[in-house]
């Protein structure tokens, strides 16, 4: 059986190999929009400043009387974990941290903004106490990065493996493997170690690379990271074995996945954050694979989190993953009854 299932890879992984087209674009793409996005989105961003006010749980921030706060161009932001808020600050992601009730903020050192807050606060509340703090700032570029990975990842694992799949079932070639002793469960186990071995050096190779040009943000562990592109992968190939075994042309099977991929790669939050979008997206949003890899990368890259921080991500993709290939499994035709 395993002698069957790596001739299958090996095969598999040398015609990704030989299609120089196919090789070079998972590639350029990534890179071009990762490039073009750092230059779009490099600057400062708005000039309006952030500040972070640390309440209690049922604490508003309107109870806090403050002529600071009355400043025009000035947003509030409430937060009432001490640990999270100061990540921000370090983060940039906040100008100014304030906490009334004890009399004193947080500020970067590194930060800019911070700086003209600090003495906006200063002119407003003279016998506060400043805590000091420092951080690189997360850039769009930064949180977007997991996004472009992402959605390079998602294409590649679904085209990647559908089209293979139709083609050869097309061909005949699925016919000659029946004649063989392999059973559907090696040949689609094979496509899925195939693809995966190729996905996960591709997108190593490009977050290495990218990350050498543009020093991406990574808070967490890179290690962490790594696990959850493999879990990951293996639910979206999963889901393209999936379709394909049960498509039987490639027009059938190219609307299959371009009506999978296109809510994935505007609702999963590869541009843009959901979390001020209506419930029923986010909803929508949370039955998607790819909503999950990107929330739990995300987490890890920007907040530092562990994976036991996003275990119920990868729980939900490894469930994803069994459900797919156990129907891809049952459904799967050699292609006897219809080629």
């Amino acid at each position: 059986m395993l002698n069957r299932i790596i001739a299958i890879l090996v095969a598999r992984n040398k015609e990704f190999v030989r299609d120089r087209g196919t090789l070079a674009w998972n590639f350029i793409l990534p890179i071009f929009l990762l490039v073009g996005f750092s230059f779009m989105f490099g600057g400062d961003g708005k000039a309006l400043y952030k500040i972070g006010v640390l309440t209690g749980e049922k604490i508003d921030i309107k109870e806090f009387q403050s002529d600071f706060l009355n400043l025009k161009h000035i947003e509030q932001v409430k937060y009432t974990d001490l640990k999270s808020a100061i990540l921000k600050v370090d983060q940039h992601k906040i100008d100014l941290l304030v906490d009334f009730a004890n009399k004193q903020y947080w500020i970067n050192e590194t930060s800019s903004k911070g700086y003209i807050a600090e003495n906006l606060l200063l002119a407003k509340h003279k016998d506060f106490e400043v805590q000091k703090t420092s951080g690189k700032a997360v850039r769009y570029v930064d949180w977007v990065m997991p996004g472009i990975l992402g959605m390079n990842m998602m294409f590649s694992c679904l085209f990647g493996v559908g089209y293979v799949i139709v083609r050869y079932r097309k061909n005949g070639v699925l016919k000659r493997f029946q004649a063989t002793p392999l059973t559907a469960f090696e040949f689609l186990s094979a496509q899925v170690l195939s693809r995966l071995s190729i996905v996960l050096i591709v997108t190593v190779i490009l977050f290495v690379g990218s990350n050498l040009i543009l020093d991406f943000y990574v808070l967490g562990s890179s290690f962490d990271l790594f696990i959850v592109a493999l879990v990951g992968a293996t639910s979206l190939i999963s889901l393209s074995l999936l379709i394909a075994s049960i498509s039987h042309s490639e027009e059938l099977v190219g609307g299959l996945l371009n009506m999978v991929s296109w809510p994935m790669m505007f609702l999963s939050g590869v541009w843009f954050s959901l979390e001020g979008a209506h419930p029923y997206v986010q909803q929508a949003a949370s039955v998607l694979p790819l909503t999950h890899i990107l929330q739990a990368a995300r987490a890890i890259t920007t907040d530092g989190v562990a994976l036991a921080g996003v275990q119920s991500h990868l729980y939900i993709l490894i469930a994803m993953t069994i459900v797919f290939l156990s129907l891809g499994s049952w459904l799967f035709d050699w292609g006897s009854e219809r080629t």
